[in-house]
């Protein structure tokens, strides 16, 4: 049995301030917000918090764009604020983890302020410049994340800068020492504020190819990830990192890793190589994906979720660790994405739910997911705020033609404002998170989704997460078990085992809005009698035996075989 570890056993719960809980009235999320609901956190039994970025910030990217790393962002509040945060969330037992964002910084930070003055200056290199082509264009074609081209000319020095992002959001030079030093600096700065670790932004972009060569092909712009996701020098800079930062303190790293893969996370996630605990992979997020990216959307299949989880399962097991979430602040919400928002959603948040608490891996839960917060549907471009799918938007209809119904169901599908509306607690005006107007519309099925509403219900989503947290603390199995795959070619049932010791547990869960029937497998001949159900999302179950289970629509059942 592995040695305790907070990380491991823990349940994450992620905070994207701006949406959370507003205190003043000015219809943005803040910190006093936060402070409000913190014996809500308590109750529902998460052990981790992970907060979105916090830090000053001129929002073109929802503070993903930090123009100071030592200071609090004035909407959100003050030091003191997120102080009293810290001491509130650790009076409680619970754990704060900062969003680290160390690929770029904000143009309006003052190193990139002297960085673009001169070419001599002291800062230049904390960030990428290159001249332009002899014709006077980008030094390569590589495309942004968010569109367009990755390079912004800059006339001061008539040089470009790198923007993976936007162009408010140029890459720092991690091939400068000086630059390391200075983020380690304030990464420690931070950890002796007393926080429990850092959830890492797009980490594995930091080292980028020698020379920064143009993707082969000759258009225009292309995706040149081959060149900066997990390049040359990646794992020596987050040894680096762990050896000046992270391994002086008790304290948790997961690393957001766009396009890794198993074996790469293993490299990542193995403790022998000091570097982080976990990554966030994104093959789950692509499996309804098309050719073209996240805009060209296609039905996912459960034949997919399981090879890919499977993968993943095998592919960690003893040696690193997975990190478990089917949404964040970048993705839509996972019951309309995965389940079913309309006829069954109590049913399928809480079989989602029992699926990434049954995984082995640490769950992470973003706000509202527990109260099963949906998708919206805005009937105008104009009350998006996400500049990503602002972008797209631009391009697709108004430099493509494109229809914009067509870029709206696009949105509607993948958008990230999907997560961003505001946390629903109430059935009052703005679903009881301002008194003024919102920075981003209410989805409007407030009234009947809210905390308030799944707190007075025994029989809620909340509820059940809370039963599910509970459990994880009562069984190691949770936790640590292995995972086998059972039934792999069923179309409607997804069920694998949990193992531990002399402890095997059998999970099934129904992704589809008909019954389905469930066939213990021979190998599992042995348990037909006398199990025990730990957990089902109907609450009329008494079978324990189980040569033949009718599954009903979405259920799930988990139980310990005899």
């Amino acid at each position: 049995m592995t040695e305790a570890i907070f990380w491991k056993e823990g349940v994450v719960y992620q905070i994207y301030p701006r949406s959370f809980m507003d205190s003043n009235g000015d219809g943005i999320g803040d910190l006093q917000g936060i402070i409000s609901k913190l014996d809500y956190l308590k109750e529902l039994g998460v052990g981790i918090v992970w907060l979105s970025p916090v830090y000053k910030s001129p929002n073109d990217d929802n503070g993903y764009d930090i123009s100071d790393y030592q200071a609090i962002m004035d909407e959100f509040g003050t030091m003191e604020d997120w102080e009293q945060l810290l001491h509130g969330l650790h009076e409680r037992g619970i754990r704060l983890i900062m969003d680290l964002v160390i690929n770029h910084s904000s143009d309006e930070h003052a190193w990139f302020e002297e960085s673009r003055k001169s070419k001599d200056n002291p800062y230049r290199d904390y960030y990428i410049w290159r001249t332009g082509k002899p014709d006077g264009s980008e030094p390569n074609n590589w495309l942004s994340f968010f569109g367009g081209s990755a390079w912004q000319y800059d006339e001061a020095t008539d040089e470009y800068y790198l923007h993976l992002f936007t162009k408010k959001q140029p890459d720092l030079n991690w091939e400068n020492p000086k630059l390391r030093k200075d983020v380690y600096d304030m990464m420690n700065f931070w950890m002796e504020k007393g926080i429990d670790g850092f959830r890492m932004d797009v980490v594995n972009c930091i080292s980028k190819a020698d020379d920064l060569p143009s993707v082969p092909g000759g258009e225009k712009y292309a995706w040149g990830g081959e060149f900066f996701l997990c390049g040359p020098r990646i794992h020596q800079y987050l040894k680096e990192m762990n050896e000046q930062v992270l391994s002086k303190y008790d304290v948790m790293s997961v690393g957001e890793m766009p396009g890794v893969s198993p074996e790469q996370a293993l490299e990542f996630t193995n403790a022998d190589n000091k570097e982080v605990n976990m990554v966030f992979q994104f093959e789950t997020m692509d499996i309804d994906s098309a050719e073209g990216g996240k805009w060209n959307f296609k039905p996912w299949k459960l034949a997919d979720l399981k090879a890919v989880t499977s993968k993943w399962q095998y592919g960690l097991n003893d040696k690193g660790w997975n990190s478990l979430y089917l949404n964040n602040h970048d993705q839509p919400r996972m019951v309309s994405r995965f389940g079913n928002d309309t006829i069954y959603r109590k049913e399928s948040a809480k079989l989602l739910a029992t699926f990434l608490h049954t995984l082995q891996g640490t769950p992470y839960i973003y706000q509202g997911e527990e109260i099963g917060m949906t998708n919206v549907k805005f009937d105008s471009i104009g009350d998006y705020k996400d500049v990503e799918s602002l972008n797209f938007y631009n391009e697709s209809v108004n430099e493509r033609g494109i229809d914009p119904d067509k870029a709206m169901a696009s949105i509607y599908v993948k958008g990230r404002d999907n997560a961003r509306t505001p946390m629903q607690w109430n059935d009052s005006e703005q679903a009881g998170f301002t008194t003024g107007q919102p920075w981003i519309g209410v989805n409007p099925n407030y009234k009947t989704i809210n905390v308030e509403e799944s707190l007075q219900d025994p029989d809620s989503i909340f509820n059940y997460y809370k039963k599910l947290i509970e459990l994880r603390r009562q069984y190691p199995i949770m936790v640590y078990g292995s995972y086998d795959i059972v039934m792999k070619e069923h179309e409607q049932i997804y069920a694998y085992t949990r193992v531990l010791g002399e402890e095997n547990w059998l999970v099934m869960l129904n992704f589809s809005d008909q019954d389905a029937q469930f066939t213990l497998p021979e190998a599992l001949g042995q348990h037909s009698e006398g199990n025990e159900l730990i957990i089902s999302n109907y609450s009329d179950v008494i079978q324990t035996s189980m040569n033949e289970v009718q599954l009903r629509p979405y259920e799930a059942r988990v139980y310990k075989l005899s």
